[in-house]
């Protein structure tokens, strides 16, 4: 291309090249595909490379576009670029991407939720960072008038950037401990905590508002930590059943933050991708709350399980339940005609799904139908399960969503629970006063036989309430180690 045109184009887009325009074009389409492909397992891997040739190409077109240059003589402005800046940014590129490439390898898949928790707070801290920086030093950042002030739109820019990101981080670093198991993931509930959040929120829209008509440092610096208050008090009143919806509405936070500091950074791949986040997020977000039959507003006040953990969260009193052996469940599922397994988070902390995936292969070869089935909340973060199946090489068209093999339970010989709870718990179905009353759930108490694994009678689920599938008559209980059963139920199959 002419390098007239190209100094055109600079001028029209603020001083970006056209052909960084375009790339960043070529790396909002990527992103997209990528988003696209992570939709189903199946095309998961693409969608992984989509997004991660999409990022190169944004990241080394802001660097080669955003290289400082050093200034020159009375007559050249510059003498040319400042490969020692340069080196320092490629050398933190490297040392960051260092650091994640070692913690994705070794990274346990049980420990994938709280990873993806404690990434967020980083984005949300890097957004705060960013926007401080450019408060600080509005000059380096473009956003600075004729009069020495903040442009107005930049200080909105600047005090919603921050927000978004102070909340995102101390939201995300309370997810993260929740769960990680290093605090309880009990819902935690402070007196008129209502009141307390509602006015928080709207002293920092107050304080915001304020801020474009004076930029003082204790405007910025009150936003800052009313923004860091208000996420960890909307986060520790969440209880477990409900942390899979605030891993991705904490997901979708991080991603209007980052599109927030892209305006102020003038830069289009920031403010593309931080709107495909965000609006992905959301998007997730009110699909897992209607998968629940919950709205998004009850979720952030409380999550399920307020009400039992009030209570002690305790277990009913004792009622008689059947224990199974893996020699019964080997014989009933060898006999079987046609299986569902429902998996759950107890499955992902023992490791089991390759001893499953061993199972389903072992039953298939005697002719037996073998089917997947997966809710939407399953596990600690959306698609949890789905990830752990697929790195079983359980096969994509056998897992399935709650309301396309819902109906198939009254034709299945064998329901086999295997670290699930609340998704299969009927009290969502009948019991009013049930903190998970209105979730859709597995109806496994339509199955002819139902093979129950959890590792003892006294647990409960994250809602904390008991499970009246432990006492039908067609239930056996399986009490063990998920994957050490399901080894010993393969013994008996391999026989």
């Amino acid at each position: 291309m002419d390098l007239a045109l190209l100094s055109a184009a600079a001028g029209e887009h603020g001083g970006t090249p056209a052909w960084a325009m375009l790339a960043y074009l070529i790396s909002g389409v990527l992103f997209i595909l990528a988003l696209r492909g992570l939709s189903s397992p199946g095309t998961s891997r693409a969608g992984n490379r989509y997004g991660m040739i999409g990022m190169t190409i944004a990241m080394v077109t802001t660097l080669v576009t955003h290289v400082p240059m050093i200034p020159g003589d009375a007559f050249n402005s510059y003498v040319g670029p400042d490969f020692m800046t340069m080196g320092e940014i490629v050398a933190a590129i490297a040392i960051g991407g260092g650091i994640g490439w070692v913690i994705a390898k070794r990274i346990a898949m049980t420990d994938m939720p709280q990873l993806v928790a404690a990434f967020h707070s980083l984005v949300g801290l890097a957004a705060v960072l960013v926007g401080w920086a450019a408060y600080l030093n509005p000059e380096a950042f473009g956003i600075v008038g004729a009069d020495g002030a903040i442009h107005a739109v930049s200080r909105v820019e600047l005090g919603l950037g921050i927000a978004i990101g102070a909340i995102t981080f101390s939201g995300s670093v309370i997810a993260f401990l929740k769960l990680a198991g290093k605090m309880s993931g009990a819902p935690i509930l402070l007196p008129a905590r209502h009141v307390i959040n509602l006015g928080t929120l709207a002293g920092i829209i107050a304080l915001t508002a304020w801020f474009t008509q004076d930029q003082s440092l204790w405007v910025i610096a009150t936003i800052t930590v009313l923004s860091f208050l208000i996420g960890f008090l909307l986060i520790i009143p969440i209880g477990g059943a409900d942390m899979p919806v605030v891993v991705s509405m904490l997901n979708s936070y991080s991603g209007w933050a980052a599109a927030a500091m892209g305006f102020t950074l003038s830069n289009t791949a920031m403010i593309i991708t931080g709107a495909l986040v965000g609006s992905s997020g959301a998007i997730l977000s009110y699909i897992m709350c209607k998968a629940m039959n919950r709205g998004f507003l009850s979720v952030i006040a409380g999550g399920f399980g307020a009400e039992a953990a009030a209570g002690g969260g305790a277990a009913k009193e004792q009622r008689p339940w059947k224990r199974g052996s893996a020699e019964d469940a080997a014989y009933m599922l060898g006999e079987a005609e046609k299986v569902i397994i429902i998996p759950g988070y107890g499955m992902a902390v023992s490791q089991a799904q390759h001893a499953l995936r061993e199972m389903g292969d072992l039953l298939k070869a005697r002719g037996v139908e073998v089917k997947y089935a997966i809710h939407p909340v399953a596990g600690r973060m959306p698609g949890h399960m789905n990830v752990l199946l697929a790195e079983a090489n359980v096969p994509y068209d056998e897992v399935f969503e709650l309301e396309d093999i819902n109906s198939e339970f009254a034709t299945a010989d064998v329901a086999f629970i295997i670290g699930a709870n609340d998704v299969v718990n009927p009290a969502a179905k009948t019991d009013k006063s049930s903190p998970i009353y209105g979730m859709p759930v597995f109806d496994v108490d339509k199955a002819k036989q139902v093979f129950f694994i959890k590792r003892s009678m006294g647990g409960v689920g994250y809602a904390g309430v008991d499970n009246d599938v432990f006492y039908m008559d067609q239930t056996l209980m399986l009490l063990a180690d998920a994957k050490k059963m399901v080894e010993d139920i393969n013994k008996g199959l391999a026989h």
